[in-house]
């Protein structure tokens, strides 16, 4: 039964051979991610949602930089708009449910030419419910900001990863590969 299955293992894995993937973070922290990723500064975002934000992306990129990179070869400027939205209504008009949302637009910028590299967005949103309490709805609030906070810089820093695979600023037009 064991031989059948380990037979049966590696035949399925062959075609995965040839395929053509590789690790996003393929050589640690020497790889083209981890090396782009050190080198990026956030800008200062606006609000306190603006401070989650940045903070988030901040730690990600200090567990990508390993203790290397200046963070000023790029620059991510982040725009955000944070929302919320009551849907679930009563009879007595009171709202008993809001949809709170997240949304970003992001650019990396070149530090020393100031070209725009990759323009995109990021959004999430949480359901909150609305209870007689406005310290809970209050905390409920809050704490779906930190979660949407943490998401969307989950999302910056994957596309930002994806880029930096795909050849990143050696790809982008008018940008001279640099050496790693």
């Amino acid at each position: 039964m064991r031989d059948l299955l380990a037979s049966c293992l590696i035949a399925l894995s062959l075609p995965l051979a040839g395929c053509g993937l590789k690790p996003l973070y393929a050589n640690g922290s020497k790889g083209e991610v981890a090396t782009m990723l050190a080198d990026i500064d956030v800008a200062p975002i606006e609000g306190h949602a603006g401070w989650l934000v940045r903070n988030a992306l901040r730690d990600r990129f200090v567990a990508a930089q390993g203790g290397r990179g200046e963070g000023n070869r790029f620059r991510l400027d982040v725009r955000l708009e944070d929302s919320i939205t009551g849907f679930g209504v009563r009879t007595d008009d009171s709202v008993t449910r809001e949809r709170r949302t997240l949304r970003a637009r992001y650019q990396l910028v070149d530090g020393a030419t100031g070209e725009v590299l990759l323009d995109a967005t990021a959004a999430q949103d949480a359901g909150i419910d609305v209870v007689g309490s406005e310290y809970a709805t209050i905390a409920a609030e809050n704490s779906s900001l930190e979660r949407l906070a943490s998401g969307v810089a989950d999302q910056i820093v994957a596309r930002l990863a994806v880029y930096a695979n795909r050849g990143g600023p050696a790809s982008a037009p008018g940008v001279a590969p640099t050496a790693r």
